[in-house]
């Protein structure tokens, strides 16, 4: 179920009918839009963008709350919402309005003259349109898909170009090679602006190094001891978190030539960053109410490098952990429950979020089982839940799935903001 008003909805719908038949990873789609719209990615903010396959996100909110802890006006640019559409574009700080953005969506289908295109470039078009026409001192934009053909990487020459840590995910699209996938992450990185990498593995790594020097882009590497340097207590929950806050951290000193974002803002914002499903400990509310008073969880990672990410976590928390999971079917299911495996987590399967291609609970089933874990397939999230809350576990977690994330958030009343 959409979050969004009917108005909305209604102008995002006409996107669909533009489809072309077989999508194919091009620019040239939403660069014929973007010059019928007077070239709005000529006229923005400085931009960082932001490629990787885990961790992109947080690191967006770990650099929107160091540059606004700094006294930056900042837009960023997301995907996908949980609840509501428009949470993938924040305004000098606010998400935008409906109005507002119904505005530049009509301008942007306008343009468009009825000419082939997907949902993901209009809607980008549009974003880039808004973040044109509204003043603000930095713009975060997050990829989508990929890097090098994905709609975002139409700028030209942005401030800085950030890449998370490059693993598995998105098959169908970016294939099954770590080098290969590296190689689209990479394509951001643009002739002679700087860059900077998360920590990789080292065929990843080496990709990113070689496409820098191919370009005569600066490379700066996150290194351990920056890490290290980050608080304590920062925003978001898990080790994994640390390494995002210091890539963010280290993104602000380049942006900011080390002076303008000072380490008082950086800490604060590593500090104050918020980020919905990822590890994400529920109100009470609706959903939670299902779980039988235990605490419950949320956390939208789908793929095997997120799945370490929360085992690791869910480890060092110590005691049970009952998972109630569901999966788009286009995930490597198999892999993302085997990092689960020696925690001997009970797993409680469901459908997945409404109007997405998903792994029916029984089929989610059997890819648990096979990692060797003790699992129940469930007919609804709610059955799942209940079943969670009777097992016996210490904490239930919600799991697998951003969709489905969105979904709880929306039923237990935490849609983000």
């Amino acid at each position: 179920m959409s979050g969004n008003s009917p108005a909305l909805d209604a102008a995002l719908k006409r996107f669909e009918g533009l489809y072309p038949d077989v999508i194919e990873l091009s620019l040239g789609r939403i660069e014929r839009a973007l010059e019928r719209l007077g070239r709005p990615q000529d006229r923005l903010p400085p931009v960082i963008h932001v490629a990787g396959t885990n961790g992109k996100g947080s690191t967006c909110a770990f650099m929107r709350a160091m540059a606004e802890a700094a006294g930056l006006s900042v837009h960023v640019f997301t995907s996908p919402h949980l609840v509501r559409f428009n949470e993938r574009i924040r305004l000098a700080g606010k998400l935008v309005e409906d109005a507002a953005l119904i505005g530049w969506l009509d301008r942007t289908y306008a343009a468009i003259e009825g000419g082939e295109i997907t949902h993901f470039e209009a809607t980008t078009a549009a974003a880039l349109l808004a973040f044109s026409e509204v003043p603000a001192d930095l713009l975060i934009l997050e990829v989508g898909l990929g890097g090098k053909y994905d709609a975002t990487n139409v700028i030209g020459a942005p401030a800085l170009s950030v890449i998370t840590p490059v693993d598995y995910d998105h098959a169908a699209f970016l294939g099954t090679d770590l080098a290969g996938i590296a190689g689209e992450k990479a394509g951001i990185i643009k002739a002679g602006r700087p860059a900077l990498t998360a920590i990789q593995q080292d065929v990843a790594g080496a990709v990113i190094a070689a496409r820098a020097a191919e370009v005569g882009a600066p490379l700066y590497r996150l290194q351990p001891y920056f890490i290290d340097a980050m608080p304590e207590d920062i925003a978001l929950t898990g080790p994994h978190q640390r390494a995002n806050a210091a890539l963010a951290a280290m993104a602000m000193q380049l942006f900011g030539n080390s002076t303008r974002i000072s380490q008082a803002a950086i800490f604060e914002g590593a500090r104050k960053a918020v980020w919905p499903a990822r590890m994400q400990r529920l109100k009470d509310g609706p959903v939670t109410a299902l779980a039988g008073g235990l605490p419950v969880w949320l956390d939208g990672g789908h793929n095997p490098h997120a799945a370490r990410a929360i085992a690791a976590y869910l480890s060092a928390l110590g005691g049970k952990t009952a998972l109630v999971t569901a999966m788009l079917a286009s995930k490597d299911s198999a892999g993302f429950f085997v990092p689960f495996a020696p925690l001997g987590v009970d797993v409680f399967t469901c459908p997945n979020a409404p109007g997405h291609q998903a792994s029916p609970p029984a089929e989610l089933a059997q890819a648990a089982s096979k990692a060797g874990l003790k699992v129940t397939a469930c007919a609804s999230l709610e059955d799942a839940l209940r079943a969670a809350g009777a097992s016996g576990a210490d904490r239930v977690l919600i799991c697998g799935s951003l969709y489905l994330a969105g979904e709880v958030l929306g039923a237990n009343g935490e849609a983000p903001e």
